[in-house]
């Protein structure tokens, strides 16, 4: 069997051990599980990938790049991705933005770039998430620390040195953030993984190894995927997949010299399924508003929860069929077909559901004036 879809059937298979599991896990043990993958098992990741870093001059770029496709993929989640929601559905909104934009590539999409392209794009790549980890671990926590402050903040007089102190605090204290800078300060001294003593890397990497079968369990265990928000859901992921093919296609038309491998890896990298980074973000958030007694969530924590679990198995789908038909795919002008046609198609249930929704508002309407015409007097014009 294909090494990369033996990968992708592990991981499809540890979930569905999760969803096995739902009945004998209560909530309260999901929480235990949650606190377990984002202060030991994430943090023990990090930290490995931190130290792993070698970054040249030369190969700024490839970081760059990803941070700028995670800045416009948080423009486009504001003003594309959300809009068919309603406008009191601030929390989705909200939640799409912290998630859409992220890219978890160490799980949807690695395992095939080494099989399909090699290990020198394996390394590019790699060094290309530098950039989205900095907006994953950093940039979308500052984000939403902010609307967190700016939702529950009690002094409304408090002035912007006191809000960014408490954000700083909060930084310091997630123990992700803590990994973070202890690895930079241990890089500035030119240590890696070797410097440190055998005891604690075995520690370290065993720690590791807990984060992907328990992060793959849990998204098994939690998740609770409405009827109606199964389609919303898969839209959502096609517009994403559809304005990444248009961007993808603007950088290869930008950099018309590129080998074909990497195009492909222009392409593949920007389909990564969500990050549970903003997860790990957004559950820190939800567990202070419990803390503070807020009754108006700042993020759908399920809506989140569902999003990863369709997210991991649609990216992996996605990256082994541009993979199976890479000559399509190293074209741009196909590249732009195909994300403008998956971009408009996205939108079509939504146009559906509200014709659906005018129709029956006019049937409504015509039936209450005609039982008004058969029945003047219960219009109450008489006093």
């Amino acid at each position: 069997m294909n090494f990369a879809l033996q990968n992708t059937l592990e991981l499809v298979l540890i979930i569905g051990l999760g969803l096995l599991l739902q009945k004998k896990v209560a909530k309260q043990d999901l929480k235990g599980v949650k606190t377990i993958i984002l202060s030991v098992a994430l943090p023990a990741v990090i930290f490995v990938a931190l130290l792993k870093i070698k970054l040249e001059s030369s190969l700024l770029i490839f970081p760059i790049l990803a941070l700028l496709f995670n800045l416009i993929m948080l423009a486009c989640s504001k003003y594309f991705l959300s809009t068919t929601l309603s406008k009191n559905e601030d929390s989705k909104k909200r939640t799409i933005m912290m998630l859409l934009p992220s890219l978890a590539p160490g799980l949807s999409c690695f395992p095939f770039i080494v099989v399909y392209l090699g290990d020198d794009s394996l390394a590019l790549a790699a060094l290309a998430d530098v950039g989205n980890k900095i907006f994953g671990l950093i940039l979308l926590y500052m984000l939403a620390m902010h609307w967190y402050h700016k939702r529950t903040l009690k002094d409304a007089k408090a002035s912007t040195s006191s809000k960014l102190k408490s954000l700083a605090l909060s930084l310091l204290q997630e123990p992700i953030n803590m990994v973070i800078i202890v690895g930079l300060v241990l890089l500035a001294f030119g240590l890696n993984m070797t410097s440190l003593p055998v005891f604690l890397q075995g520690t370290i990497e065993q720690l590791k190894i807990l984060m992907t079968p328990l992060v793959l369990l849990f998204i098994g265990m939690a998740v609770r995927i409405k009827s109606g928000e199964f389609g919303l859901i898969l839209s959502l992921l096609a517009r994403r997949a559809g304005i990444t093919f248009i961007l993808s296609a603007i950088f290869v038309f930008i950099f018309p010299a590129l080998t074909p491998a990497l195009i492909l890896l222009l392409v593949v990298f920007p389909q990564s399924s969500c990050s549970f980074w903003p997860f790990a973000h957004m559950s820190a958030v939800s567990t202070m508003e419990e803390s503070d007694g807020q009754q108006n969530p700042t993020f759908d924590i399920n809506f989140a929860v569902n999003i990863l679990a369709c997210s991991l198995p649609f990216s992996t789908i996605l990256i082994i069929t541009i993979f199976s038909f890479s000559e399509f795919f190293i074209n741009p002008w196909a590249l732009l077909s195909v994300g403008a046609l998956v971009t408009v198609a996205s939108f079509v249930p939504s146009l559906i559901s509200k014709i659906k929704k005018s129709k029956e508002t006019k049937i409504e309407t015509a039936r209450y004036g005609s039982y008004a015409s058969l029945n003047p007097t219960s219009s109450g014009e008489e006093s």
